[in-house]
């Protein structure tokens, strides 16, 4: 009898990220609403003291939705310090944009699942280019600089506009960060990588 042959093709990237976004979210569930309110201040101090960020008279920040890195305490101390703060924003027939915050109580979930945006003038993809300094989300962040996202590809394509040598600075929890040594999140041609992660527990610059 001829033996069974057995397949030994790795993964395709998009299968692999599939099933680690399936497995992070599940795990970002057990964190008391609490939990998550003390690991965003503490993101929102360590970020206060980047060296790009601290400087800067412009910032880009993901608004969090719950269970993700929470950003509000930075969007806030942000905002009270007068810097401008771009947020993303989803213009008619899902156009990408952005739009300056303006206050707690004008960030609001404009749609079930999306992100809360503001509610002022919207602003087109290119708007980003003022930024001196981007805070994006991720779901995991490996030592390479590869950021693991929510699957869209939003912020890959909106990091495209961003300028040169402007740093893009990921959120994530401590347990979502690869360090060197570990396994290394598959990376595909339209992946942007990023040049500092955020935890909780620390800051670490990477060779994006």
């Amino acid at each position: 009898m001829t033996p069974q042959s057995h397949s030994t093709r790795a993964p395709a990237p998009e299968d692999v990220k599939a099933q680690l976004r399936t497995s992070i979210r599940k795990a970002r569930l057990h964190r008391s609403e609490r939990r998550n309110e003390e690991l965003a201040q503490s993101l929102r101090d360590l970020a206060l003291e980047d060296p790009a960020i601290a400087p800067a008279q412009c910032v880009s920040v993901y608004a969090s939705r719950p269970h993700e890195p929470g950003t509000l305490p930075l969007i806030c101390a942000l905002h009270d310090r007068g810097v401008k703060v771009l947020i993303p924003r989803l213009g008619d027939g899902l156009q990408r944009g952005w739009s300056l915050y303006q206050g707690a109580e004008d960030l609001v979930e404009r749609a079930p699942g999306r992100p809360p945006e503001p509610s002022g003038e919207f602003l087109p993809a290119d708007a980003i280019q003022e930024a001196e300094a981007l805070v994006v989300p991720a779901l995991a962040v490996d030592a390479e600089g590869t950021r693991l996202g929510q699957g869209g590809g939003w912020y890959d394509r909106a990091l495209e506009q961003v300028r040169d040598g402007v740093p893009i600075i990921a959120f994530t929890f401590a347990a979502e960060f690869r360090g060197p040594g570990e396994l290394r999140l598959p990376r595909e041609q339209h992946d942007v990588p990023v040049h500092r992660v955020i935890t909780p527990q620390g800051t670490t610059s990477l060779p994006a």
